[in-house]
């Protein structure tokens, strides 16, 4: 007979216990393995269930993004240092959609596309994320452009307005000031409701540092977001950088605020999916790029938007939250969204006791100014042609201009808003229906007068006027005008009241001009900020001024 040794009925026991308290759990998980690998992209198969932009998990822990889905083959962008990964080597799905952090706290932040803080200032503490690519909201979920984006610059917000949720393409060739007139227009946010993102992509990490500190100085950091992807950063990260910035912006516009996002500059993101795409294999089409390039940029600004309103009647006091239902169990929305629930409430016999209010995070809106560069002013190429097909209106930008001292360099010839004036201040809209006009003929003039020597008095007015509206316009960055001086200027301009003043003295002019209306006639320029209008009881008071004013000004 058999004797256990001392103690093994004590381990018995113990493994009896475990082999009757265990669980068995089944884990499915989509494994592949890599088959090649090489400038930043790596090819592997047995990942058949694997998601278009999934993030995957490779053996040395590096991420990747599943991009080309082949029926034998999966594309997978390396999104770090590819030089660790092998042929052979495991990779995993993830089951997760490349995402980025979003919200509050990214405000003042410099990040990279993936949403790391690459500003030394620490974790960023976000505790939501958003998948950085969405269906842009459909037609119904949409209302019309109405509300201006006031970029503080003369020109712009004069002939060519910007509406919140607009797709304006600012456009021209290197070192025209493409980048300058993004720059400006978060610079004049300030002490405003917009949050601003601006997006640099394939960038010098040198050039975006002073941005950044030139952000900093202006006070625009308190309401900007940075997302950047420098020139040394791979391709992949250039790729997702815009779509990044835009979850980012698409965020607070789901809270119902304003966001606006500057795509600086989609030449090179464009660049950086050519790339991805000929290293992926896939089918080159016109001047190399993949016959996709167009989606590329149609589903990334056909998200800006601007969201409908929607209003419901509650009990007076009542706690609204985006969940709530009206009383009569109707939500108000459409071109007579606030109408239509005035009008209903006004039928209620206890109407007193209710109140119309808007549904929290309703109405935001994501406004999109997308870069692109041209070279030699061929607005004809690929890229060009494609966003200014899928763009609002385009600031063209002239070398010619810019060379000649006019910044901001913009060729009032081509350039349009088709928002029009609908997103314009109605006091805007007073003084400068004609500046676009005026400032044509004096193009086609000025051409003519080249092969003329003999001008009559009127040709010859126009011409003067038309070079003192130039010079009128030229604008130093990040020194944006309120709307009120803004005003003021346009009608002196168009008015003829500096007609006088030399050409080379119209700065000067401006300067000392605004200088006076705020110190000697405060209330003008407070009536124009108050009511966004320019009433007959300003005009007076504002001829009466210049009048004054030009009687004892001197050259």
């Amino acid at each position: 007979m058999t004797t256990l040794a001392p103690g093994f009925e004590d381990i018995a026991d113990s493994l009896l216990k475990r082999v009757e308290g265990f669980e068995k759990k089944v884990e499915a998980r989509s494994v592949g393995t890599v088959i090649s690998v090489g400038d930043g992209i790596a090819l592997a198969d047995g990942l058949a269930d694997v998601r278009a932009s999934e993030i995957v998990e490779f053996a040395n822990g590096v991420a990747g993004v599943a991009l080309n889905l082949e029926p034998d083959s999966v594309g997978i962008v390396v999104m770090g240092d590819f030089t660790g990964i092998e042929a052979g080597d495991e990779v995993r799905a993830t089951g997760r959609i490349v995402s980025v952090p979003v919200g509050e706290s990214l405000i003042g932040r410099v990040v990279n596309p993936l949403g790391q803080p690459i500003d030394g200032k620490g974790p960023l503490g976000a505790t939501v994320v958003r998948p950085i690519e969405r269906i842009a909201p459909g037609v119904i979920e949409r209302r019309g452009v109405d509300t201006p984006v006031q970029t503080g610059i003369l020109s712009i917000d004069a002939m060519f307005p910007i509406g919140r949720g607009q797709r304006e393409l600012i456009i021209g060739d290197r070192q025209t000031g493409k980048s300058a007139i993004g720059l400006d227009t978060i610079v004049n946010q300030k002490g405003g409701d917009l949050i601003c993102i601006y997006v640099a992509i394939g960038q010098r990490i040198g050039q975006v540092a002073q941005v950044v500190a030139a952000l900093e100085k202006e006070g625009a950091m308190e309401y900007t977001i940075v997302v950047a992807a420098g020139a040394s950063d791979p391709a992949p990260l250039q790729y997702f950088a815009p779509y990044a910035g835009c979850a980012i912006g698409e965020e607070f516009m789901d809270q119902g605020r304003d966001a606006l996002v500057v795509y600086d500059d989609l030449s090179k993101h464009a660049w950086a999916y050519r790339e991805m795409s000929l290293i992926l294999r896939r089918p080159p089409g016109r001047e190399a790029y993949p016959g996709d390039i167009f989606s590329l940029h149609s589903r990334l600004l056909e998200r800006a938007v601007r969201l409908r309103d929607e209003f419901i009647i509650v009990a007076k006091g009542a706690e609204v939250t985006p969940e709530s239902e009206g009383v009569d169990g109707k939500v108000y929305f459409g071109n007579h969204d606030r109408e239509n629930a005035e009008k209903a409430l006004e039928t209620m016999s206890d109407k007193d006791d209710y109140e119309i209010v808007k549904v929290p995070g309703t109405g935001g809106s994501l406004t999109a100014l997308p870069i692109i560069e041209t070279l030699l002013g061929d607005v004809s190429a690929y890229i060009p042609t494609n966003v200014i097909s899928i763009t609002d209106g385009q600031l063209f930008l002239e070398t010619d201009l810019f060379n000649a001292g006019q910044r901001p360099a913009i060729n009032t010839g081509i350039s349009v808003s088709r928002v029009g004036s609908d997103a314009q201040r109605k006091a805007m809209k007073r003084v400068a229906g004609g500046l676009r006009s005026d400032l044509a003929q004096y193009r086609e003039l000025a051409a003519f007068a080249q092969f003329g020597s003999d001008l009559d008095k009127s040709t010859q007015r126009q011409l003067d006027r038309g070079a003192r509206l130039m010079e009128l316009l030229k604008q130093p960055q990040y020194a944006p005008f309120p709307l009120h001086h803004q005003v003021m200027l346009i009608y002196a301009g168009t008015r003829g009241y500096l007609d006088n003043v030399p050409v080379d003295d119209v700065d000067r002019w401006s300067a000392e001009f605004l200088r006076y209306m705020d110190t000697a006639h405060p209330q003008v320029g407070q009536s124009i900020r108050d009511t966004n209008d320019f009433t007959s009881e300003n005009e007076e008071a504002l001829i009466q001024a210049i009048g004054d004013f030009n009687a004892n000004w001197s050259v």
